[in-house]
Formats: C-alpha cells, structure tokens, sequence
C-alpha cells in the first residue's frame, strides 16, 4: 500500500513539475506582425467625461486603428422593452465602414466595462428564463441589422462568461452554448469569440464553444482582498504555450483580446482615481512593457485596454505620452 501511495505521489509531482516546465520555462518566439487593435467602450467615454463619438472618430482618423472590439450594450440598445434604439450603433457600423476599420462586435447580456452585465432597469426584476429571452431576442435583432456589414469582422457572444465577475444576476455556460447556437443559425459567415481569463482559465472551455478564443492579458493590478497592487508573476510563455496548446488540440486560433493598458486601482472606475494614484498603478513604463511582453507571448492579433483613458489623459490631463505611443505603434502595424 505505502508503494503504492508513494508511486502516486511520485506520478504527481512529474506530471506537476512537467506542467510547470511546459507554461514557465524556456521562450516562445516573439510575434512579428502583429494585428493591433483597441477596446471602445460608448458608455465608458462618457462616463470619463467626453464626447464619446470624438473619441471614436479620433482612435480611427488620429490614431490610425484599423481594428476595434466595440461593446453593444443591452442597456443602452433596448431602453424600454421591445424598443430598439441602433442609431449609436449604427453610427458607429457607418464610420467603420467607411474607413475600412474591422469591428470585432460585443453583445449579450455581459458586455465591456463595469458593472459588466449591462441590463436593463425593466428587466432586471425578470425570472432568469424571461431574461434568457430577452438576450436571445437582443442578439438576433444585433446579427440579423449587421450581418452583411463590411465592417464587422466577428461577433463576441457575451465577455468574459465563463467567469463569475462583475454585478450579474447569473452565470449559466449552457446559455451561453444557445446564444452560440442562435448566432451561428442567423449568420455562418462570421467566426464566433468566446473571451477568458488570461490568469485563471487554460481555455478549455471557450475553445470548445466558439471559434476564437479571446485572452485577457493582465499585468499589475489592484487585489481588494488584500488592499495592495500584485504583479502577476505569469511569464509571457504562461500565455503562449496555452495559446499552442488549443491550436494543437482544439484548431482554433488564440488572441489577446484585453490587453492592459490603462490603470487598474483601488477606485472601481478611472474617473474616481487620482492622477497620483493613475500613474502608481500604471505609468508609460508599463504601458510600453505591457506592449513588449504581449509580443513575447507569440500571439499575433492584441486589443489594447484604454483608449478612452489615454483620450482623457490627453485631453483633460494635459498628457499625451500614452496617445503618442500608441500612434506610434500603429502606425509602425498598418505599414
């Protein structure tokens, strides 16, 4: 019995010490072309104060974007039952359009930025099976509008859904296999993202639902429980080998979908934090490091996190070094 326990034992710590080897050790060859992309958020611009459609108009015309995940929030899409409202939307399809920009579109119940799950006020007193309703409802007026857009490249169903975050009244992945369903019978032209944690997810998961798999990539940010800044000792091979792992298993690609370029501190929203306080929990130093280590990890197609912010930092902080890097780094990506 005791060789037997010790045998066991011993298997554990190989297939342990090989995993670890596998995701920390050695390195993965940087990505050389890579596709660069930014994160918008409507609602998020104006919480921070600006004209969020200047701000849009400024990623693409000043910045040079050519890749953007827009949030399409139910809240701001439906707000009373039954009444649609496309036209932020449908602006924002036009623009892209017009300037050949490709829109990696987000919907669902669980879309981007706090509180995260963006319902309705006249919703929020549904039964879970009435609010299932709704969303599939939600998507299938979203797909059915935009399907035939040059400008929309993929749908992501949901943000982060696999992942218990954020104000929500649920979290339910066979759901999510329907949402996936519903979209797929609507439009078969496009590929499907399923987002996941970068830190504590192997992908599984969202691999076997979608057709891309979406990352976040998060370096130094503000633990609550413990009340201090952690920096995630995560290696760039943590994430490159996972990424090589659901290629090898599953055939699908891996990108960085949420790559951290804003400050993530005490306050829950940037407009609550000091400048202070924004330059310790992210200054240019790691806005440039953040940029190098997601090259490191081999992932060829990353969307930056805070383009609003560095909008905000230039236009009312009178700072505009993240601004002027980021022009910098696409436009060295659309040569």
């Amino acid at each position: 019995m005791k060789k037997y326990v010790r045998w066991i034992f011993l298997s554990m710590v190989i297939i342990l010490g090989g995993g670890f080897l596998f995701l920390f050790a050695g390195k993965i060859k940087p990505a050389q072309d890579i596709v660069w992309g930014v994160g918008f958020s409507q609602k998020h611009a104006e919480t921070l104060g600006l004209d969020w459609k200047e701000v849009y108009m400024a990623l693409i015309d000043d910045l040079g974007v050519r890749q953007m995940k827009v949030s399409f929030d139910w809240k701001e899409l439906e707000p009373e039952k039954d009444v649609l409202f496309f036209e932020d939307t449908d602006w924002q399809i036009a623009e892209a359009k017009k300037r050949g920009v490709q829109l990696l579109v987000v919907m669902g119940m669980k879309t981007l930025r706090w509180p995260e799950c963006h319902t309705p006020e006249w919703a929020k007193s549904f039964s879970k099976e009435q609010q299932e309703k709704e969303v599939l409802e939600l998507l299938q007026a979203i797909v059915t509008r935009y399907k035939d857009s040059s400008a929309v490249a993929s749908w992501q169903i949901e943000n982060e859904p696999l992942l218990v975050f954020g104000d929500c009244p649920w979290h339910d992945k066979q759901f999510l296999r329907q949402e996936v369903d519903l979209v797929r019978s609507l439009d078969n032209s496009h590929p499907i993202v399923i987002s996941d944690s970068g830190e504590f997810s192997f992908w599984f998961e969202a691999a076997r639902i979608g057709d891309i798999v979406s990352t976040t990539m998060y370096r130094k940010v503000w633990f609550h429980e413990i009340d201090r800044y952690v920096e995630y000792p995560l290696p760039s091979t943590f994430y490159g080998r996972k990424a090589h792992v659901i290629k090898t298993i599953f055939d699908k690609n891996v990108i960085g979908g949420e790559l951290q370029a804003e400050p993530w501190g005490p306050g829950k929203l940037l407009y609550d934090t000091t400048l202070q306080e924004q330059d310790k929990a992210f200054n240019f130093a790691q806005f440039k490091k953040n940029i190098e280590f997601a090259r490191k990890t081999g992932i060829a197609e990353h969307y930056l996190w805070g383009a609003e912010w560095w909008y905000w930092r230039k236009q009312i902080a009178h700072d505009d070094s993240f601004w002027e890097e980021a022009r910098f780094l696409f436009m060295k990506s659309n040569k």
